[in-house]
């Protein structure tokens, strides 16, 4: 008899099961949505989370919080990530820093970049530039080698973190070209594009969006683009390969991720609504503007290939590059 009634109990509870997770996906999210990003506000990294943000928010009835948490080359906004309840409340704007290059440069990473969260989709890419101070004199790459090889160390080169794509595709630049440059980390790519703009630092690989304010005030000057093709808001800009330097090459990218454990209907829903977002109209202008490229629709397996791809494209390179980070 008391064997029948446990087999009943379990036949209700797996029966129960997927109508409670239909719930969940139905009635989600009934409070606001913290989204946690891996540098403080301004910057390329910012506008898109704060674009993905008020989109989510207006299509899911609730406000999505974005979560400025700078510092670490990305590593404690993604381990606050990791470590939060995986019930929908608490993403992570994950990156090129946090799931490309950064498990290789840190020699203590505070997270498994697959096995600590669920991947729900990859939100936007965006080629890289290098820039110079107006008032430094260099209108060209050839002529900030030829600068910086002049005075070795006397010149630096800003950049988001110490284990980012701006720091690395420095140090790839140094070693490329010889040019002794001084690394100077900042705590995000805003600060970085201000003191280039001001002329605390030299040099910056980046992003466009940080930069494009001080680009289109004068004072900044973009060098050359860090991509195999030439921008369409800089066109006139050769590109590093052009220049004679193809092995500076990269591109920065950023995706959408939540804790490991993520019921899997909720993963369902914020995908469909992440996608849907990247489809608008308005915000796949308003992300063209800062030289971002919207990613197109794509399903959590294809985010979660794309950053096992990026995982081993950058192990070989931040190898060669010496770069590493506590």
């Amino acid at each position: 008899m008391k064997n029948n009634i446990k087999k009943h109990i379990v036949k209700v509870l797996l029966l129960a099961s997927p109508l409670a997770a239909s719930h969940a996906q139905q009635s989600y999210p009934t409070r606001p949505v913290r989204l946690i990003v891996t540098v403080p506000p301004g910057g390329a990294a910012d506008l898109v989370a704060r674009v993905m943000a008020q989109k989510l928010g207006e299509s899911m009835g609730q406000t999505v919080v974005v979560d400025n948490r700078g510092g670490g080359g990305g590593q404690i906004a993604a381990e606050l990530a990791a470590k939060s309840a995986p019930d929908g409340y608490t993403l992570l704007q994950a990156s090129i820093t946090t799931h490309g290059i950064g498990p290789h440069v840190y020699t203590k990473l505070l997270f498994d970049p697959l096995k600590d969260f669920s991947a729900i989709a990859l939100t936007a890419t965006m080629p890289m530039i290098v820039v110079a101070n107006a008032q430094v004199p260099v209108k060209s790459v050839k002529d900030m080698v030829a600068l910086a090889k002049s005075k070795p160390g006397a010149y630096g080169f800003g950049s988001s973190g110490t284990g980012g794509a701006p720091h690395l595709v420095g140090e790839l630049f140094k070693s490329a070209t010889g040019a002794n440059l001084q690394h100077v980390p900042y705590k995000g790519s805003g600060p970085a594009a201000t003191d280039v703009a001001g002329g605390q630092v030299a040099f910056a690989f980046d992003a466009i969006a940080p930069h494009a304010p001080h680009i289109k005030s004068g004072r900044t000057r973009v060098l050359a683009a860090v991509s195999p093709q030439r921008l369409a808001l800089f066109p006139e800009v050769p590109t590093m390969k052009e220049v004679g330097y193809p092995q500076v090459a990269a591109s920065i990218w950023y995706g959408m991720m939540a804790p490991a454990g993520l019921p899997k209907p909720l993963v369902a829903k914020l995908n469909s609504e992440t996608n849907r977002a990247l489809g608008l109209p308005d915000v796949k202008e308003r992300m063209a503007g800062a030289g971002i490229d919207a990613a197109a629709p794509n399903q959590p397996e294809d985010f979660v290939k794309f950053i096992r791809d990026e995982l081993a494209k950058w192990g070989p390179a931040v190898k060669a590059s010496g770069a590493k980070a506590d």
